[in-house]
Parts: structure tokens; C-alpha cells; sequence
């Protein structure tokens, strides 16, 4: 550690936190990794909707983690903690953290990193974690997704939809379904895997859903809206279908007949993973080297970016995951 410099350059969030305004450059102490952690050199940070209600005060870290946002980066291995043998000084990584993810170095458990795939640059790799790793938990392990299933993907668009999108199709699922915002979201929906891209402002998915499959429904649907979207998603479902939430952008409550489930013999269900235990994470990790990487190391599948902000620009990113006009990731270099 001798070598590294004292300090590091990171983002804090000002008092209670409120707007993008309240993203602000400062310097902090160099972290140092503990047991079964490794240091790293950050090149690239993603942009997620949860930095945003950090940032808002909803969705504090949770205890003994760093209050710096960021939950993903890649980089270079800059020291390592004792135990850490998995990787070595120098070795490119990403990996997925619980914050501190937006400075220019940062520390991990050694189990929730992954190699760089093969021809990403830092950038790709940083958009890599937070979603890859939320989406093969809920839609492949949770939903239980398999090749000849149908899958509706809400949010197609964003970054998780544009990676649960181009891992449904590599994995076999048919038909597959989305739902965005506008017709350039939707096209680009179609262009990742979906074969049938559906403009929830203009489009009633429930009949498209049924009309397509001739009434039978989908298998899975994967869900960041709940609200009114819950009746309408038990609708969607065929027999022995699954439905996996993993969040509320449309409202956590709902007046709900739950029927359904019983004729239908639904599943419902859904995580969170901030919180969950590095060991819980290291197993989604090995999940993704297993079942995942070789996609990626073949180029078979690429996360989607929309933009790239240096780090001093936060604020902006943060004021374009707000205003939803993205289509996939949004990343930070530092």
C-alpha cells in the first residue's frame, strides 16, 4: 500500500442528500481492504436507479458499508487483503459492491469480482455487475427461466431490461416479450432480443400478451413497476407461470385479488441485493462465470450504453437516469 497514493477522489452526497445537486467532488482517506477483500484501481463506475434514492435519502447503505454511491466498477487489482488470492496485482476486474463505487478507488470482497471478459473495455465491464448479477438471480434462479419459455420483460429499455433482453435470448426463451416507452425504445427493445416490443403508453400488454400466445400467456414476467401492473402481470401469466419482482417504480401497494394464483397456480416472488450476504453474492458470481461468461467472452452478448459522463459530471448523470430518455447504461470514468 505503500506506493498508493493517501487519499482518493470520490463523490459524496451533501447533507440529507435531494437533487443531482447534492453530488459533490471531495477527497477521502485511501480505503484499505480487510480479510477476503482486494483494493481496486477504478476506471469505470456504473449508473443505477438505486444511487438515485440514495442520493434522495430513500436507500441508505446498508451498515458497514461506504456512504460513497456506486454498486459497480471496473478496474485494476491495486492491493489485496489478506486471504485474497484469486487475483493479482494488476489483473482487470469488475466487480459488484454494496457503495463506494463513484471514486477512484475502491474496495471489494474478492468474491464479488469477476474477470473483464475478453475485448470489453473498462466501460463495457462497468456496466456489467449490478444488472448482470440482478438478472440472472431473479429471472434465470428465481423465475427459473428456460429455453422454450415465453418471458415479458418490463422496462425493456433500461439497463437491466436491455440485459434480461439479450440473456432470455441467448438462453433460449421464446417468445419474448417487452414493454418501453416510445417507438425508438421499443425498436431498440426488438433489436436486443425481444420479439415483440410493446409501448405500455399506447399498448394494453395483457391483450398483446395473450393474443400473441394464443391465450396461454407467458411463463415469467420479470417486474420493476408493481402498482396496477400487478393484476394485470397475474393476467399475463400462463398456468404455473412466475412472477419476480425486483422493484416498485410504480408504487410497493396495491388492492389485489388473488385468485389467480390459485387457479393459475402462480409463483410470486422477488429480492432485493444490496443487502444480501457476500456470500449470497459470491454465489450469484460464480453462477455468472459459469453460465454467463463464456456469452461474453464470445461477444455473443454486450451490455447496452447509452452514455458516458466523467466522474466530475455526476450531477448530469444522475439528471438522465431521472429522466428515463436513456436506452440501457449510463457510466462513469474516472
Amino acid at each position: 500500500m505503500s506506493t498508493l497514493p493517501a487519499a482518493i477522489t470520490a463523490i459524496e452526497i451533501d447533507g440529507k442528500g435531494g437533487g443531482p445537486e447534492a453530488l459533490r467532488l471531495a477527497e477521502r482517506p485511501m480505503p484499505r481492504p480487510a480479510a477476503g477483500e482486494v483494493l481496486i484501481a477504478v476506471e469505470a463506475a456504473g449508473v443505477n436507479r438505486p444511487d438515485v434514492l440514495q442520493r434522495k435519502g430513500e436507500y441508505p447503505p446498508p451498515p458497514g458499508a461506504s456512504d460513497i454511491p456506486g454498486l459497480e466498477v471496473a478496474g485494476r487489482i491495486a492491493a489485496l487483503g489478506a486471504g485474497a488470492a484469486r487475483f493479482k496485482l494488476g489483473d482487470a476486474v469488475c466487480a459488484l459492491l454494496a457503495g463506494g463505487g463513484y471514486a477512484s478507488y475502491c474496495v471489494a470482497p474478492e468474491a464479488q469480482c469477476l474477470p473483464v471478459p475478453s475485448n470489453f473495455s473498462m466501460v463495457e465491464a462497468a456496466a456489467l455487475p449490478e444488472t448482470f448479477f440482478t438478472v440472472w438471480h431473479n429471472l434465470f434462479e428465481r423465475g427459473r427461466l428456460v429455453a422454450g419459455e415465453g418471458v415479458l420483460i418490463h422496462g425493456g429499455s433500461s439497463g437491466i431490461g436491455t440485459t434480461a433482453l439479450q440473456l432470455a435470448r441467448a438462453k433460449g426463451a421464446r417468445p419474448i416479450f417487452a414493454t418501453a416507452g416510445s417507438r425508438d425504445k421499443c425498436q431498440a427493445c426488438e433489436a436486443l432480443g425481444a420479439t415483440r416490443a410493446i409501448d405500455y403508453k399506447t399498448e394494453d400488454f395483457v391483450k398483446i400478451v395473450k393474443d400473441e400466445t394464443g391465450g396461454r400467456g407467458v411463463d415469467v414476467v420479470l417486474d420493476m413497476v408493481g402498482g396496477d401492473y400487478i393484476q394485470r402481470n397475474f393476467s399475463a401469466l400462463a398456468p404455473d407461470g412466475r412472477l419476480v419482482f425486483i422493484a416498485f417504480l410504480g408504487g410497493a401497494t396495491a388492492s389485489v385479488n388473488f385468485v389467480p394464483i390459485m387457479l393459475k397456480r402462480l409463483t410470486v416472488t422477488g429480492s432485493t441485493l444490496r443487502a444480501r450476504s457476500i456470500k449470497d453474492k459470491g454465489a450469484i458470481a460464480a453462477a455468472l462465470v459459469r453460465e454467463v461468461w463464456p456469452l461474453l467472452d464470445a461477444g455473443k452478448v454486450k451490455p447496452a450504453i447509452d452514455r458516458v459522463f466523467p466522474l466530475a459530471e455526476v450531477a448530469d448523470a444522475h439528471r438522465l437516469m431521472e429522466s428515463s430518455a436513456h436506452i440501457g447504461k449510463i457510466v462513469l470514468t474516472v
